[in-house]
């Protein structure tokens, strides 16, 4: 991926794609150092790598009216530990296999509003609970799904022991009658073709807007992964995006 001037990227928290009302994201990674030091250290600290954590900060302009828009959101999920998705490159749909960072957050803290003149504002930030992923997309969020299928194959790797599997799922919309239920399964195998699918992990049916995570843990020595997604109901429509990675 070139150098880039940061224009344009997708934000996703829950069930809302924060994209068309934010202008900040930032993410602040820090592991702990602990010393090892003793007599036969040469006369220099020595280091282990101890506990990880990240924050992150994001901002933009308020609106409200539905759990897709910044306030409705924050108010709806406070002390919730949400599923959290960036996409620095902003593509349109995040076609699958584009860059990815995930994990889970707890927001902690929220700041609205400001003085007479001024285009209302939102800033949020918060701590993740569990590690940061660098991942991909696992499907895209601008493409309707109306129908039971499969997403595209994506060569993201095998999982080594001791490594999991992280991903996200963000519903953003849905439409229809007769109560529209979307159910998404990770599945993986050894082939782009998936002769032989193996299913890794299901989501809980989905019948509001919002999101949820998985961890699976491996190994695995299947390196290709997909979504897989039933969907019932009377003339349905979803908007969902899936990131994945693998820490």
């Amino acid at each position: 991926m070139a150098k880039q001037v940061f224009l344009d990227a997708r934000y996703f928290v829950s069930g809302a794609d924060l994209s068309g009302w934010g202008n900040k994201i930032s993410v602040d990674g820090e592991w702990e150092a602990k010393k090892v030091t003793n007599w036969r250290s040469g006369g220099a600290e020595e280091l282990l790598g101890g506990l990880g954590e990240f924050t992150y900060e994001a901002a933009g302009q308020w609106e409200a009216g539905d759990l897709g828009k910044p306030d409705d959101l924050w108010w709806n999920n406070r002390r919730v530990i949400e599923p959290w998705s960036v996409g620095p490159t902003g593509a349109s749909d995040l076609s699958a296999g584009n860059l990815m960072w995930l994990g889970t957050v707890l927001r902690t803290k929220a700041k609205l509003f400001d003085a007479v003149g001024e285009v209302a504002p939102w800033e949020f930030s918060g701590k993740a609970s569990g590690p940061l992923v660098r991942g991909l997309s696992l499907h895209p969020s601008g493409v309707p799904r109306t129908a039971t299928g499969n997403g595209t194959s994506v060569q993201a790797g095998a999982v080594a022991s001791g490594k999991s599997v992280y991903a996200n799922l963000h519903v953003i919309s849905i439409a229809g009658t007769g109560s529209p239920s979307l159910t998404v399964q990770i599945q993986s195998d050894d082939a782009t073709g998936f002769p032989s699918p193996t299913v890794r992990g299901s989501f809980a049916a989905a019948t509001a807007l919002g999101g949820q995570s998985l961890k699976i843990p491996g190994p695995f020595t299947d390196d290709w992964w997909r979504v897989a997604f039933t969907i019932t109901g009377t003339s349905p429509s979803f908007l969902f995006l899936v990131s994945l990675g693998i820490e």
